[in-house]
């Protein structure tokens, strides 16, 4: 495994509300650096909960986890769990059993320390919620990716979590707009974009369409992001672009109905 750049960029995937598409974020976003050749580690926070080594497909490969290497029954590298589909994505799952209380700031902290000399991206996927698990997850992280929902429960939480992140002066914090419904926006029962970025104030990092295709592909264990017809892989495609610094406009999205798909494919405009 070669890392490509010289200082490793570990990002933490929050939302404070759960359900909002935050793991997933977080297993398209590693597999898609991994699929250009960058070296990807992904660490699973959500102690006693996990489901990260589902959506990558990695859960049964799993001996170890994030505890047992805190707690020195194994070494990091024995724990780390290697995707076979791309040999630069590594995954450090977490522990089932036990409880976010178990592992502290400073282990975080060490665990990632001991990462960075190997990777390009460190990804850390935050449990929802503004406890311990919180706390251990942005320690070590020096940029934020705030996923919520256009609707307004996931919003207000998402707000929350911004606030809490600039308090622990965070300063690149970006924002991912997951499951968007343009018919839905169109017809007033959904936020809009300019909404969010109105009223969260952060840049905006991407915004990826509402997808059966994504149930789907997250039952197999193969992110979404694999799957070249797939609306909301183009999107995390883009993402993935702008994270490596290139500048790529917010995908148009509209409504796919057949005739709509027919019209483009015919060159009509609306």
């Amino acid at each position: 495994m070669v890392k490509k750049n010289p200082d490793s960029q570990v990002i933490v995937i929050t939302s404070g509300k759960g359900g909002v598409g935050k793991t997933t974020a977080v297993a398209n976003l590693s597999t898609g650096l991994a699929k250009l050749g960058y070296s990807v580690a992904v660490i699973d926070l959500d102690i006693g909960l996990k489901k990260l080594d589902l959506i990558l497909g990695l859960e049964n490969r799993v001996i170890y986890d994030i505890i047992q290497v805190v707690e020195g029954e194994c070494t990091l590298k024995q724990a780390l769990v290697k995707d076979k589909r791309f040999p630069a994505l590594y995954m450090l799952p977490a522990a089932q059993t036990r409880n976010k209380d178990d592992i502290t700031v400073e282990q975080v902290k060490t665990v990632i320390e001991e990462l960075k000399p190997d990777f390009d991206f460190i990804f850390i996927d935050c449990p929802a919620g503004i406890e311990q698990g919180f706390r251990n997850s942005i320690a070590a992280a020096d940029q934020a990716i705030v996923v919520t929902n256009p609707e307004v429960s996931a919003v207000r939480d998402a707000d929350r979590i911004i606030g809490m992140l600039e308090s622990a002066q965070f300063e690149d914090i970006k924002l991912l707009v997951n499951r968007l419904r343009p018919e839905m926006v169109r017809k007033g029962d959904m936020l809009s974009i300019d909404d969010l970025i109105e009223h969260l104030c952060i840049d905006l990092l991407g915004v990826v369409p509402e997808d059966q295709n994504v149930v789907i592909s997250t039952n197999r264990g193969e992110p979404i992001i694999l799957n070249d017809n797939s609306m909301a892989a183009r999107a995390f495609n883009n993402v993935v672009q702008r994270l490596l610094g290139n500048e790529v406009d917010i995908m148009e999205l509209e409504e796919q109905t057949f005739w709509s798909r027919l019209k483009r494919n015919l060159g009509f405009k609306n």
